[in-house]
């Protein structure tokens, strides 16, 4: 299996509302790196996701996407700040230690996509 490098690994978010969810996304902290009638390109430092405009309610429910980042505390007052609970209808959850050696928060999208937004706790086991 010679030459098996990777280069990038890329979700494709759903989106109900696309024009929405982009703003959203913005508001969250991540960069618009471009956009076409259909798909969506963001990032945040090197992690990159591809929002689409594409629902499937059953799929947007199901569908979870987890970044670590290096100050959870910094994204969380972010968050509260921007009032994305209260601007977009969504559901935020505080920061809390898990027993799998995250500190993270939750926040669902408008399309109701759950993020995990954390970072490792020092010291305790990673699963």
């Amino acid at each position: 299996m010679s030459n098996m490098a990777t280069v990038e690994l890329k979700a494709f978010v759903p989106a109900k509302d696309f024009e929405l969810s982009k703003q959203f996304y913005i508001d969250l902290g991540f960069t618009l790196g471009w956009s076409s009638d259909v798909m969506a390109q963001f990032h945040a430092g090197a992690c990159t996701f591809l929002l689409q405009r594409f629902y499937v309610k059953e799929h947007a429910e199901n569908f979870m996407m987890h970044l670590l980042v290096e100050d959870v505390e910094s994204w969380w007052r972010h968050v509260e700040a921007a009032q994305l609970a209260k601007k977009y209808g969504v559901r935020v959850l505080p920061p809390a230690d898990r027993p799998w050696g995250i500190r993270d928060f939750t926040i669902d999208d408008p399309t109701s996509v759950l993020w995990r937004i954390g970072q490792g706790i020092e010291n305790a086991p990673q699963t």
